[in-house]
Formats: C-alpha cells, structure tokens, sequence
C-alpha cells in the first residue's frame, strides 16, 4: 500500500455507523486495516456489523452511546481509550431528517413542524458538536487526529423539500470550517477537520422520496438524476477513496474544506 492512504492500526470512531453508508465505510476500513469502533444506540444493529467485520478478518468494536449525551460519549470514550489506549479519526455520521421538518408538494413553509424541525437541528448539529467536543480533546493530547463530518449537498444550495435537513447541514460546514481554524491555531497543526457533502445516495433515509413503492424511480429522483452530469444517483462505495484520504496522511495538509462527492451536481445549471 502507498503509505500516503495507509490507516492500518488507526482507532477509527463512527457514529451512527450501521447505516448504509457508515457500514459500507466501516467495512472498507477495517480491510484497510484500521481498528473500526461503532457508536449508536442500536446494539443489534451494531453487534450485526461487528461481526460482519470480524467475519472479513477486520478489527471492530461496537459501543453504545447516544450523540447527543455527553455524559455517555464520555462513559465511550473510556472504554475506546481502555480497549485501545488512543483515537485517531472521529466520523460524525450520525444524523437523519423527519417528514414534519420537510416542506412537501401542496405544502408551505408555515406548515412546517417546528418541534420536528428542531428534533433534525438537535440529531444533526449538535449529534457532530457533541461528539466532537468528547473525542477531540483525546486528540489534542495526542497531537494529531482527523475528524470527518458528514454534510450533504442540501448544505450548499437550498433543494426543495428538505428545510430542516438542509439548514442543519450548513450550520455543520460552518462548524466544520469554524473548528478546523480553532484546533490547528491552539492546538497544532496536527489536528485536522473537514467534511464530505455526499450528493444523492439511496438510502433508507431517503428511500420514500427517491422511490416508488415498486421501486421504480420517482418523479423527484428522476429531476435528480436529469440534473446530475453523471445521470446516476451515487454508489455508497464511491465515497470511500474521499473519505480514506481524509483519515490518512495523505491530507495532512488540508483542513476546513467542505468537499462535494456528487456526480457533478453542484456543478451543473441550466
């Protein structure tokens, strides 16, 4: 392996890692030889992907904790740092949306959800602030670490539909942007912090949007896909070279950037 991209041996935390996008990540991890801990609050799910890991040869470890309770990412934190003594890379994955936060057709703004709406704010912002504000610290002592957040592509143009989702997504880029300044001029340039902004991916989180109940494309994936260069949605594997770069020394000179993995999205009008 080009030690550039090399992770082996690096504790990789994931939270809210069993989804489809996390398990994919934390699969190609592992095989890459990283240490792989799961946080959630699902110990089905996660023990489910641990084992699937180990199945592969792979190093994995599911914790439970909740993103949004400090004391149990703390109580997380002691038993990643008792099992493998330190963290290196911090994926704030966990995250979702909720239909009362959304504006659907036939719907407007003042039908918006507002409990809802700060129920996506809560999960999504303060689910990477939380977190952060737990794990980085282990870093700082080390020296070095690499925190990845999960944006989207709702945070870089306002899509119709999803308000809430997408105005918690922004927040996490300012974050993200705010943070990476803040740890790299205290703290050393050995701690960095970036984030991807996946474009359109199937997921059980979108899966009633992008589909019909038969499966078939509907009318907002089809739009989608129409204004995609690459006329696809996006593979979940093809935002692993992305986020492996981001884990390794290989990026050892980029920190605060908001990089879009979108087929060309962002970049395409009319």
């Amino acid at each position: 392996m080009n030690s550039l991209f090399d992770i082996r041996e690096r504790v990789i935390i994931l939270t809210g890692g069993y989804g489809i996008l996390g398990a994919c990540m934390a699969k190609h991890l592992a095989k890459e030889g990283a240490t792989v801990v799961i946080l959630g609050r699902d110990p089905r799910k996660g023990a489910a992907l641990v084992d699937a890991i180990r199945a592969e040869g792979g190093e994995a470890l599911f914790v439970p904790a909740d993103v949004l309770d400090k004391p149990s990412l703390e109580r997380s934190e002691e038993t990643i740092l008792a099992t493998y003594g330190r963290i290196d890379v911090l994926i704030n994955l966990a995250g979702g949306n909720q239909a009362g936060a959304t504006v659907p057709p036939g719907k407007t703004i003042f039908d918006l959800d507002i409990d809802a709406f700060r129920s996506v704010v809560d999960l999504n912002l303060f689910g990477t602030v939380l977190p952060t504000m737990v794990f980085a610290r282990t870093m700082v002592k080390q020296g070095k670490g690499s925190i990845i957040n999960i944006s989207s592509e709702a945070s870089l143009r306002p899509l119709t539909r999803v308000v809430g989702y997408g105005c918690a997504k922004a927040a996490i880029n300012n974050f993200t942007q705010y943070l990476a300044g803040e740890l790299a001029i205290k703290f050393g340039e050995g701690l960095r912090v970036n984030a991807i902004a996946p474009g359109f991916f199937l997921t059980e989180q979108n899966r009633a949007l992008m589909s019909e109940p038969d499966g078939s494309p509907s009318d907002r994936c089809r739009a989608i896909v129409a204004h995609t260069p690459f006329r696809r949605l996006g593979r979940p594997e093809e935002l692993l070279g992305t986020v492996q770069w981001l884990a390794s020394d290989a990026s050892a000179f980029v920190t605060g950037t908001v990089i879009p993995i979108d087929g060309g999205f962002g970049a395409f009008s009319i």
